[in-house]
């Protein structure tokens, strides 16, 4: 019997047509297990997703001894873009990705649901911590989980820029946002039955793609930390990093028989998911800032159509008339650029309706978040903004942020008090047995947890118990 078959059983059954709407649900129940994860069925799930990715395209070779030929020569070609794009930078073309902080905090915005999941297609792996033969798809787990350090655990690191730019995304985002989270979470809730599908999926995740270098470079040049983005750079290297880690896991795990080829058949299948949802270079193209603007009103409109007095009057609507109806927004910023109320193109402190919203003394102080205010900043600067911007200054070749510490930060004791998941997590830990111990801490590593005190302290126990087997092993 295979490996797969070991752990399987039974074969992955024939996929069908994916229905699109289920994915924000299906995300959610993972997320969040509850009743919600009995009502949707995640097997039938991914087979949906394998059945569409079967149709994409890839340049996988065909024989898995030449992958990491292949990944060096990805890399290679990745190394000349980005050189070409920085000779062009330092000639004085404009950014390539982001006109202003609104477009990148967009981008911020509609990637979240795929980043606060980092790493989360590889959580399946951990029952099998004791074999040598997942330890290079494990290690890539805990380095996503910053082996239990809050200062690289990944997705505390993204949820700290979000709430750093103040960009969350609420419930705004539409369920395509979050295909590709669902699929990672799906793969690491049913990663034994799905194993060649996870092996290839992150030998295609843990590539290193042109997108994620410009992004640093581009969100550093606007004062926006881009931290998370390097690390992955450097973390997901072609020498000693996860895209090398991911090439020797399909060798060491692929079976020696006659189901070799329906095992990398499947591979294939795998790193073809990632091909499926919106890309980050689609979602940088699809911002239209004035479509931004009218949509952020929009939502803000229903909030506060009340909430004005009669005094005021706009091509003789008051402000709770404007706002009565949602297809008025358009012809309410004409109002206010008729009234002189928004003067375009020029410095926003210029503008009336700008010194309502910005300053401690400002009427309307905390009604916009960060996001939505840059969006009327930008908006308003308009061409402004885009000459300032047309060009790149020698200071935006240098790291603006310093560099984050890599040294393990223990939780304060004060945390271990008055967090009841960490209590209760310690107190188990100190009544079960010595062979129940791993089965209890990847539990609180799951991708809903593994961020959280009880599941930083979990993934740090976890990493020492499978140091010592290690040891213990090459002793």
């Amino acid at each position: 019997m295979t490996l797969l078959q070991t752990l399987t059983g039974t074969p992955v059954g024939h996929p069908v047509v994916a229905d699109a709407n289920q994915t924000k649900a299906i995300y959610e129940a993972l997320m969040q297990p509850s009743e919600k994860l009995r009502q949707v069925d995640v097997v039938d799930f991914l087979q949906q997703q394998l059945a569409l990715a079967d149709h994409e395209t890839c340049d996988v070779p065909a024989m898995p001894e030449h992958l990491e030929d292949w990944i060096g020569q990805g890399v290679g070609k990745v190394a000349e873009q980005y050189a070409a794009y920085l000779k062009e930078r330092h000639a004085g073309a404009p950014r390539r990705f982001f006109a202003g902080r609104s477009h990148a905090m967009y981008f911020l915005q509609h990637v979240a649901p795929t980043k606060l999941v980092d790493g989360a297609w590889l959580y399946g792996m951990l029952p099998h911590w004791a074999d040598y033969r997942f330890h290079g798809l494990i290690r890539t787990y805990l380095e996503e989980l910053g082996d239990g350090d809050p200062a690289l655990n990944h997705v505390s690191l993204y949820k700290k820029l979000v709430a750093d730019v103040d960009c969350d995304p609420g419930y705004t985002l539409e369920d395509e946002y979050y295909l590709q989270g669902a699929i990672q979470l799906a793969l690491g809730q049913h990663g034994s039955e799905f194993l060649p599908e996870v092996i290839g999926y992150n030998l295609g995740y843990e590539q290193l793609p042109l997108h994620l270098l410009i992004t640093s470079f581009e969100l550093n040049e606007l004062g926006i930390d881009p931290y998370y983005f390097s690390l992955h750079v450097t973390i997901d290297n072609a020498s000693t990093g996860h895209a090398r880690k991911a090439a020797q896991s399909v060798l060491s795990l692929m079976p020696m028989g006659a189901e070799r080829d329906d095992f990398y058949r499947r591979v294939i299948q795998g790193y073809k998911l990632n091909e499926l949802g919106v890309c980050s270079t689609s979602i940088i193209k699809s911002f239209d800032l004035y479509q931004e603007v009218v949509a952020m009103l929009e939502r803000k409109r229903t909030f506060g159509q009340h909430m004005h007095s009669d005094y005021c009057r706009l091509e003789g609507l008051t402000i709770n008339e404007w706002l009565a109806k949602p297809e008025q927004i358009p012809g309410f910023l004409d109002a206010l650029l008729k009234k002189g109320w928004i003067r375009r193109h020029e410095d926003p402190a210029n503008s009336r309706f700008w010194k309502l919203i910005d300053g401690a003394g400002a009427p309307m102080f905390g009604v916009f978040s960060e996001y939505e205010k840059q969006l009327l900043w930008d908006w308003i600067a308009g061409e402004r903004l885009i000459e300032e911007s047309a060009g790149v200054s020698s200071n935006a070749f240098r790291f603006q942020f310093r560099s984050k510490s890599a040294a393990q930060q223990e939780l304060p004791s004060s945390v271990e008090q008055i967090d009841p998941d960490l209590q209760g997590l310690i107190s188990a830990l100190k009544r079960c047995e010595a062979g129940e111990k791993m089965a209890l801490l990847k539990d609180f590593m799951c991708p809903a947890m593994h961020a959280t005190p009880a599941g930083l302290y979990a993934t740090r126990e976890f990493v020492k118990v499978m140091s010592e087997n290690i040891k213990g092993l090459h002793a």
